[in-house]
């Protein structure tokens, strides 16, 4: 390589480390409304922070530890008034949670965000549907819903929904735009690093009970965790090292801990070693929400309880694929809970079970996924036009670029002018150049017949090694589907010896269709 060119390819890569992205996140916590939104929300601007994107919470209910907590990560963090007095919706089950009606709140997220453009809104509030949605795309490219429930509409261009139910594929038909992509089931699971890192270590769960955890997340409303330490002590099981987990604001805390010290249980208030309590445990008693997947990705055994009334639907069908252990008379009954503990204890063979099957459906790496949608590395697209030409040229006729291509040989100039003409003249065919920064990084073009598109991906020469072609592809499909309602499906043709573009297809959720094959005529 050349000095000229070396430095060019260092300039670039100069350009598109400074190339910083801006991320909203609509979220509140308290007692009523728990601390699981905003905890999961926090492990993905964790996620994102180390993506190089800059963050900025807005809440109007959030407890000074949890404020606290995301300050100390350099997150700006914006407070919205309480309006005791203000008169509330009713139109959604959760209306009463926001504490305002819909439009106001839009109209003063609007004014904290108004100082900025920003690539992506999170929104993660069972009280906020599509009418809020809508005002807040004045101040944003891109929204992103967290939600559970499906039982209102969205105007959003991702959704996340990370739990397992029968029938989840159909579960947000009609309530989403058609340009939406849905990421359901636990593949999605925003976890944080450290479960992930324990999982290396974790071993499907055999043998006999040793070690029990009880968590029922931050808040425990229902005080759960004294209901389950009288239960453990009511079946007699002795010998056993019982972990408890109780958020800093637990309503019971001075209890607890007493209980706790006079049972001999090992009591950890606001502990940052879940992750490591886990691993060590054989059983846990538990909540469902994003624990659930917790405690799976690490093969952890759990009886789960129902701590509000949208759980009851995930455990449900979570215990019907042999996921965790689930009976609703095990949720507010103390007896009920420790005759299914005593099963549990006494049946090695179910714990084992539920341990492989937990452990095989949850792999921890949701957070990557949800990465490579939003496009995090900073890219974005834009329609080609006539001044690309030279530039599309330049990288068709690389060698590098040639060699997995349908057509291998060099285009004269001409040849490519007229092709170029054609393709920006045709409203069926979508040219698009990728951008990191104001840098050109590659190109992606759909080629769109009835409900079908095919596509073609390159990225620039210069920038094949640094792994940018799932996000430019994820930014150009995005960019398609907002555009081109009326197409469900899009194929990516690949030649056979192409082994390496097989996997980015592959990698990037296309499903393997049909398989061509030929055989050519040998001469004597």
């Amino acid at each position: 390589m050349g000095s000229v060119e070396k430095n060019r390819s260092e300039k670039l890569r100069h350009q598109m480390a400074s190339t910083i992205r801006k991320i909203a996140i609509r979220v509140d916590a308290s007692q009523q409304i728990g601390t699981g939104h905003f905890m999961r929300c926090l492990t993905l601007a964790d996620a994102l922070s180390k993506d190089g994107c800059t963050l900025h919470f807005v809440c109007r209910q959030l407890p000074d530890h949890l404020r606290q907590s995301a300050t100390a990560r350099g997150y700006k963090v914006t407070l919205l008034d309480t309006h005791a007095n203000s008169p509330l919706q009713r139109d959604l089950h959760h209306s009463h949670w926001l504490g305002v009606p819909q439009g106001q709140d839009a109209a003063e997220t609007l004014e904290a965000l108004k100082d900025e453009r920003w690539d992506w809104l999170v929104v993660d509030h069972y009280a906020l549907d599509f009418r809020w949605e809508r005002e807040l795309r004045r101040a944003t490219r891109n929204i992103l819903v967290i939600d559970d429930l499906a039982d209102r509409q969205h105007d959003c261009d991702a959704l996340v929904d990370q739990n397992l139910y029968e029938g989840m594929e159909s579960r947000y038909r009609g309530k989403v735009p058609d340009h939406c992509e849905c990421l359901l089931g636990p593949r999605y699971a925003l976890l944080r690093d450290e479960f992930r890192a324990e999982r290396n270590d974790v071993q499907i769960r055999t043998g006999p009970l040793k070690r029990v955890l009880l968590f029922f997340g931050g808040t425990d409303g229902k005080n759960f965790t004294q209901k389950a330490m009288r239960a453990l002590e009511k079946t007699g099981v002795s010998d056993l090292i019982v972990d408890v987990v109780i958020g800093a604001s637990h309503p019971t805390r001075p209890e607890i801990e007493a209980e706790c010290e006079r049972l001999g249980y090992r009591c950890h208030v606001q502990t940052s070693r879940m992750a490591e309590l886990m691993r060590a445990a054989d059983l846990s008693i538990g909540a469902g929400g994003t624990t659930c997947w917790e405690r799976a990705t690490l093969g952890l055994p759990t009886i789960a309880l129902c701590a509000a009334d949208n759980q009851a639907h995930q455990l449900r069908d979570a215990a019907k694929r042999g996921l965790l252990y689930f009976s609703d008379d095990a949720s507010g009954d103390m007896n009920g809970l420790a005759r299914h503990f005593s099963t549990l204890a006494e049946n090695s063979m179910l714990r084992e079970n539920i341990s492989a099957r937990a452990f095989a459906t949850v792999d921890g790496k949701g957070i990557s996924r949800l990465l490579n949608v939003m496009t995090c590395s900073g890219i974005e697209v834009r329609p080609a036009n006539a001044t690309d030409s030279g530039l599309l040229f330049e990288w068709r006729n690389h060698a590098q670029i040639r060699a997995h291509t349908r057509s291998p040989l060099k285009f004269d100039w001409k040849t490519h002018q007229a092709w170029m003409s054609g393709v920006l003249a045709d409203p069926h065919r979508a040219l698009l150049i990728g951008l990191k920064g104001k840098q050109p990084i590659g190109t992606v073009r759909f080629d769109l017949q009835g409900e079908v598109a095919e596509v073609s991906i390159y990225v620039a020469p210069e920038m094949a090694a640094q792994g940018l072609g799932p996000s430019l592809l994820r930014a150009a499909e995005m960019w398609f589907w907002k555009r081109h309602s009326q197409a469900r499906k899009i194929h990516a043709f690949v030649l056979g010896k192409n082994v390496r573009s097989q996997k980015f297809f592959q990698g990037a959720g296309y499903e393997l269709e049909s398989a061509a094959y030929f055989k050519t005529k040998k001469t004597t």
